[in-house]
């Protein structure tokens, strides 16, 4: 089976169930995933996690080293974008997220996770425009750390955002969309996909998809390469 064929072809058939290329670029938290606002309640818990795990200058890889097909847009621009890898697709990092027990404890209280990391970008890191991969999931950002001077900015479908700290986002990937980036201090944000809300049939494609196709193949690769960087 050629696996980038059929993924288009289930993209195309999700997009017909969630309007097209009418579909929202944002989402309402509270409409679709309220659970979401328990990171945002336990935000200085994780922040004080994230500050240790960041003086400790542990050995994190860059985002396309353990995701090969990011590399176009993780290794094109001046400066590192570093993961620090939590859960992907019913994979845990058990190491990881031992670092971060109260980070770990809450999102445990989100249902319908895809994956979710910590995403830490060197000052000045940008990231060129690119779409998403797959049309089944919707992703969150939790402003963890935000440079004050020139924060950083993400533009989805030409609307930007600027990160705040503690401050929870939702919106689609598979927009295109950048990271622009003039800041002088790192930009940490906790990123949690979650499966997007569809009606029964496209719902049932979409976890079949992602659980017996996508989790062994490219959710174990992801786990496994993440591990060697794990501190025990």
């Amino acid at each position: 089976m050629d696996y980038h064929r059929f993924k288009s072809a289930v993209n195309r058939y999700l997009a017909r169930h969630i309007g097209g290329d009418s579909r929202p670029v944002y989402y309402d938290i509270d409409q679709y995933c309220p659970a979401l606002h328990h990171l945002e309640a336990a935000y200085p818990a994780i922040r004080t996690e994230v500050e240790t795990l960041l003086s400790e200058h542990l050995d994190m890889p860059e985002y396309h080293v353990v995701n090969p097909p990011a590399k176009e847009i993780s290794s094109t621009t001046a400066g590192r974008w570093n993961v620090f890898m939590l859960e992907l697709l019913g994979y845990k990092l058990e190491d990881n997220l031992a670092r971060c027990p109260e980070t770990a404890r809450v999102l445990e209280r989100i249902p319908g996770k895809v994956q979710a990391f910590f995403s830490i970008l060197e000052p000045g890191k940008s990231v060129p425009r690119h779409e998403g991969p797959y049309l089944g999931y919707l992703r969150y950002h939790l402003g963890i750390k935000v440079p004050r001077e020139n924060p950083p900015s993400i533009v989805v479908a030409d609307q930007p955002y600027v990160w705040k700290e503690g401050e929870g986002v939702l919106f689609d990937d598979f927009w295109p969309h950048e990271v622009i980036n003039h800041s002088s201090e790192p930009r940490v944000v906790l990123i949690v996909d979650i499966y997007r809300p569809l009606p029964v049939l496209p719902n049932l494609v979409n976890h079949a998809l992602l659980r017996t196709i996508a989790a062994p193949t490219y959710g174990k690769s992801v786990i496994r390469k993440a591990k060697a960087y794990a501190v025990h």
